[in-house]
């Protein structure tokens, strides 16, 4: 009776007000370890290997785990799955499947899981018996193609992994357990360290690539017991024949309506860096590295800027489940300046302080001054299209939060996608890799403007015009920033004190001309905004429903989390963690 009561109220640990914001600290803290961890797997790369022509044959290859992570773990996967799990839970919280021959949520999973493993393991077994040929089709120019060809084979057997690891971190996530799936990439990146520690002298840069081999097992298994266990807490209604074809039919929906317009436009999005590679492949040898270092460096500020985008998205998946839009829009409105806001800083001091930063990081052993000078140069032009990465991977999860298929989203990466090719061959002609990541940075941030003027008409209708006037206010007080913090960071000496200067400097100059802009800007309470429920959620929670006013009827205790569908507060009813089951 306990399990099943459990089951119809969703299940999980009563939280309080601050819940997306402690889930969003949680989820950030674990993924700045990973980040961490990356960076001194970078720094062992560099170290050890330099940016040369060896390098190059690996990130070669490395563009295979690149492009799984993007489509198995970060983009596709998620934006098919979590909806998915997200209403699979909204029918078990309503007590739908009473009398059918499943739970909803473990139906799902009988339904994909396995077409999946198999699909994905079929894919990884094509990859190493074709990888001569993809290596001449990602990188003509390559002067050792026989090194990347060994080190794409060992590296392509990370696509069955990443695809169980984004399966698991999807479930896990739509369940409101944040905690397995934010330490995916510090697991992986303690496997690849590990392996070029111990293999590094007989094997040479292939250690790294066996490494991703390691860190892909690992990340499966840092989540697959958290996942088991949920499962094995869900209810177990009695056989029927009645409900049985709805968990096969999820899984029809799920391969046949979501997956195609989810996965063109995570390959298109994931094809940039092919781009990137196939031009840069004809250039001097370093190039390729000094592009993977600088985009590395990068994309830090934006990788924590979709952490709270990623903490919520289970959380706007579950309202549009329960028809509740207004909710979703808040919710969405409100991470997008957010996120904003963190990659701007962000963005104002790598490119203040982007020759200090990659010094700091990089230059010893094999990577020299020279390779300084261009990785900085580079990473000041990526940084550029910091803030259109980051809308673009917020944004998208307003048209894939819903249960219908999309294609908008893939139609708008691919014309960024086209920008990219069509400013980066000349680009790569007369600037070489800086041209290259300037075309980056143009391609992307158009489709991000596409994204954002599409927006209003997809699932959770935000209002665009209130969001660009937002956007442009906050991109003027990040270029303030930046010139802020670049004048200190050249007029400090050592690298550590003008790196944490410029950092400090930029980041008080941006909130400050940030508090000096008028009250109509449009921009919200920006600190309250992370952990404040939406004004539906709060009316729902003082509002009891009918069931719960009923004469005879008592309420419900204090702190317990209301079905999804039933008038709950899904700005906020997903729980931190459930801990451990008994």
């Amino acid at each position: 009776m306990r399990r099943r009561a459990r089951a119809k109220g969703g299940g999980g640990r009563p939280q309080g007000r601050g819940f997306l914001a402690k889930a969003a600290a949680v989820t950030a803290g674990l993924t700045a370890v990973g980040a961490v961890l990356g960076l001194v797997r970078d720094q062992i790369l560099a170290g050890y290997f330099g940016a040369g022509a060896a390098t190059d044959a690996f990130l070669v290859a490395w563009t295979v785990p690149e492009f799984a992570s993007t489509l198995l773990i970060e983009d596709a996967m998620a934006l098919i799955l979590v909806p998915a799990f997200s209403r699979a839970l909204a029918r078990r919280g309503d007590g739908a499947f009473d009398g059918a021959l499943d739970d909803p949520v473990r139906a799902l999973v009988r339904g994909t899981l396995p077409r999946l493993t198999l699909t994905v393991g079929l894919a990884a077994a094509v990859l190493v018996v074709a990888a001569p040929l993809l290596v001449k089709a990602l990188a003509p120019g390559l002067p050792d193609p026989a090194l990347a060809v060994d080190c794409t084979r060992l590296t392509a057997t990370c696509v069955l992994s990443f695809a169980l690891v984004g399966y698991c971190s999807a479930a896990l996530r739509a369940h409101g357990r944040f905690l397995p799936p934010a330490m995916i990439y510090a697991a992986y990146n303690v496997g690849i360290i590990g392996t070029i520690l111990v293999l590094r002298d007989p094997w040479g840069v292939r250690s790294a690539a066996a490494g991703v081999a390691v860190g892909g097992v690992l990340m499966v298994l840092v989540q697959a017991p958290s996942l088991v266990r949920e499962l094995r807490s869900g209810p177990v209604p009695p056989p029927s024949r009645a409900s049985a074809p709805r968990g096969g039919q999820d899984g029809r929906i799920l391969v046949l309506g979501l997956i195609a317009p989810v996965v063109a436009f995570s390959l298109c999005r994931q094809s940039q860096t092919l781009i990137e590679r196939f031009l840069a492949s004809p250039l001097p040898a370093g190039a390729i590295s000094h592009l993977n270092y600088a985009q590395k460096i990068a994309q830090l500020p934006m990788i924590l800027s979709l952490m709270l985008c990623t903490v919520s998205f289970p959380v706007v998946a579950r309202a549009l489940a329960a028809g509740d839009e207004e909710t979703a829009r808040h919710r969405v409105e409100r991470d997008l300046l957010l996120a904003a806001v963190v990659v701007l800083v962000g963005a104002a001091t790598v490119i203040a302080a982007a020759p200090r930063i990659v010094e700091l990081l990089f230059e010893r052993g094999e990577f020299g001054g020279s390779d300084t000078t261009a990785t900085a140069a580079v990473m000041r032009v990526y940084a550029l299209g910091l803030l259109g990465q980051t809308m673009v991977g917020a944004l998208v999860r307003c048209y894939f939060s819903a249960a219908r298929p999309l294609w908008y989203p893939a139609a708008a990466m691919g014309a960024g996608l086209v920008t990219t090719g069509v400013a980066g061959v000349p680009g790569a002609q007369h600037w070489g890799a800086v041209g290259i990541a300037a075309a980056n940075a143009l391609g992307i941030t158009l489709t991000a403007v596409l994204l954002l003027r599409g927006a209003h008409r997809q699932s959770v209708p935000v209002r665009a015009g209130r969001l660009g006037a937002g956007l442009l206010r906050l991109a003027a007080a990040g270029a303030g920033a930046t010139g802020a913090g670049w004048a200190c960071s050249v007029a400090i000496g050592p690298a550590v004190p003008a790196v944490a200067v410029a950092a400090l400097v930029a980041t008080c100059v941006f909130l400050l001309l940030l508090a000096c802009a008028p009250e109509a800007s449009g921009l919200p309470s920006l600190p309250r905004s992370a952990y404040r429920r939406t004004p539906h959620a709060r009316r729902h929670r003082a509002e009891p429903s009918a069931a719960e006013a009923a004469p005879g009827k008592e309420p419900p205790p204090a702190g317990r989390v209301a079905p999804v569908g039933k008038a709950s507060p899904v700005g906020g009813d997903v729980p931190l963690d459930h801990g451990h089951r008994r």
